[in-house]
């Protein structure tokens, strides 16, 4: 069994240019590909199971579980389970990165920071 999802078929999110949910598709894994201006990222957060973010283009300010860091192009920032995280498209170019969810389903805990 397979499945190719067109970009018409692929959802679009506030902030991401496609958002993955694995269920329908028996992935096993969901996954966020963000392509955001600088300056843009979501609020502090939290899932239940890890997630693991690649950073393919730009820089990414994260906050991960209060340590300030940040990513460049070819960095992996892995994020435990139940870690309280943000990051913002950091300097002048776009961030392009992907957000690989493991879980068939993205659920997010919106924290106040």
């Amino acid at each position: 069994m397979f499945q190719i999802l067109r970009p018409g078929d692929q959802r679009k999110g506030s902030i991401a240019a496609v958002e993955f949910e694995g269920e329908p598709y028996g992935a096993g894994l969901s996954f966020f590909l963000g392509n955001l201006p600088p300056g843009k990222g979501p609020g502090l957060h939290q899932h239940p199971y890890p997630e693991t973010c690649i950073v393919l283009a730009g820089q990414a300010a994260m906050v991960v579980d209060g340590n300030e860091v940040v990513a460049n192009a070819g960095d992996i920032v892995v994020i435990g389970p139940a870690t309280p995280h943000c990051f913002t498209a950091a300097g002048d170019q776009r961030l392009d990165m992907v957000c690989v969810h493991a879980s068939e389903r993205v659920i997010i805990e919106c924290l106040k920071g």
